[in-house]
């Protein structure tokens, strides 16, 4: 019961600063807070996924609160998919590859970063 009370809380608050991030960094054109979400996110998945899952650092209650749930309700995969598709519906066909591609291989490059820093910090 502890799991889902930790997913459950976690989801709340990363959907909370995501909603937060989306406010403060998203224009018409330009989703940068969504692209910014699933990029820090990615990397904080990582570092987390090191510490917590390969080191043993976190118990599977507070593993599932940061990465289930915290970067779970963070990552906006589903808004991105949206974003996307929306470019390209609205004929900006280039926009939305650049946008996907960007997303990709940012999102990628971070976590395994993350990893890769995890493992050399902890």
């Amino acid at each position: 019961m502890m799991a889902w009370l930790a997913v459950a809380v976690g989801g709340a608050v990363g959907s909370l600063l995501r909603y937060g991030l989306g406010l403060a960094m998203n224009q018409p054109g330009l989703p940068a807070g969504t692209w910014l979400a699933n990029v820090s996110g990615s990397f904080l998945i990582g570092l987390l996924y090191a510490w917590g899952k390969e080191k043993g650092l976190m118990s599977l209650e507070m593993y599932l609160l940061f990465t289930t749930g915290l970067m779970g309700g963070f990552t906006t995969f589903s808004t991105f998919s949206l974003e996307v598709v929306s470019f390209i519906g609205d004929g900006q066909i280039g926009r939305g590859l650049f946008y996907a591609g960007a997303s990709v291989l940012a999102g990628l490059l971070a976590c395994g970063s993350g990893i890769w820093i995890g493992r050399q910090v902890w």
